[in-house]
């Protein structure tokens, strides 16, 4: 038989980790993840699923036709209680997430890496919902958007196949990119590399109107305490900055919103130790997206109280001053 004091330790422990869990997105995770994982999912389903959560929500879902096919654009916008919807200053953040399809069908079975950037955001989305529903709001408005699409084609891509897109990377940038939006995070699976060599996430250095900026001390100091661990960067090459349809190498899609803002821009690599191409299929790992998002979901709070800078303004000026705008790199640039 346990002792009084053995079993009182249990149950104190015991609700000690559900506290834990319910503050984390593990249990969002899991049911965009069943949702996500459809050959027939819609940009709909994942609606009514948020709407189970919040019938009133503020989302909004459409079909976005491209040269190979379609996709469904979702965007939830999430008041804060001092941000711009009502009335207030707060400054407003986007969380995109970025891929190409969830699913390569009929050449891939199932959901594919390239899908955890939309997993993320649907996640967050429901996350964030729930909180305001338990009196929990963010000070700042929240933009959250990505694309549903179950049957994106693949194409060809150094050093492993990337995931394609039926639409044009320039016409998602326009339907999320907006200019309410004060700062950025853009998610998306990065693992088809050989330059980010460590599993779970990494971010990248501040990219603001063709600058690659310093990584930002608040975020570094957020990831270690959402991680638990020292925090991973990766690097950036000037090429990764400037917009898809340049015939130039990009690492992948997480930075191209930058090339469509003034806003700061810094990207989320969900990663791994070796190179995993983005149609592959049972490569997601569900602590990894979790751990991201969990990580984003605490940049939106302190970004909308104030605390959390993604550059110095100072510095940035002075590096215009200084050296000119660069601005360029966010066109096609000319021939």
């Amino acid at each position: 038989m346990y002792s009084a004091p053995w079993k009182a330790w249990t149950k104190n422990k015991i609700e000690k980790q559900k506290k834990e869990i319910k503050a984390m997105l593990m249990k969002q995770i899991i049911e965009a993840y069943d949702i996500l994982d459809d050959g027939n999912v819609t940009g709909k389903k994942v609606e009514e699923y948020l709407r189970t959560i919040k019938p009133d929500a503020d989302i909004e879902v459409y079909e976005l036709k491209g040269s190979k096919g379609s996709t469904d654009m979702l965007k939830v916008r999430i008041p804060g209680s001092k941000g711009k919807t009502n009335g207030g200053n707060a400054p407003t953040i986007g969380l995109l997430g970025r891929l190409g399809g969830l699913g390569a069908r009929p050449e891939r079975i199932g959901f594919v890496s390239d899908g955890d950037g939309a997993l993320a955001a649907v996640a967050l989305a429901a996350k964030i919902l729930d909180m305001q529903n338990k009196g929990d709001m963010l000070e700042g408005d929240v933009l959250i958007s990505t694309h549903i699409c179950p049957d994106a084609p693949t194409q060809p891509h150094d050093p492993v196949p990337f995931m394609g897109s039926p639409v044009e990377m320039s016409q998602v940038n326009q339907e999320e990119v907006s200019d309410d939006l004060d700062a950025i995070l853009s998610v998306d699976t990065t693992k088809g590399n050989r330059v980010i060599n460590t599993r779970g996430f990494a971010i990248s250095p501040t990219v603001k109107e063709g600058y690659i900026l310093r990584t930002s001390e608040d975020l570094l100091d957020l990831m270690q305490i959402t991680t638990g661990k020292l925090p991973y960067v990766f690097p950036l090459a000037t090429q990764d900055i400037t917009p898809y349809g340049n015939d130039v190498h990009h690492i992948n899609s997480v930075l191209q919103p930058c090339t469509a803002t003034k806003a700061p821009v810094v990207g989320i690599a969900i990663t791994a130790e070796v190179m995993v191409p983005g149609c592959a299929t049972g490569a997601t790992h569900a602590a990894d997206v979790e751990e991201a998002a969990r990580f984003m979901l605490e940049v939106a709070k302190a970004f909308g109280r104030g605390q959390c800078k993604f550059y110095d303004e100072a510095e940035y000026a002075r590096l215009v001053k200084l050296y000119g705008k660069m601005d360029h790199l966010q066109t096609l640039g000319q021939e």
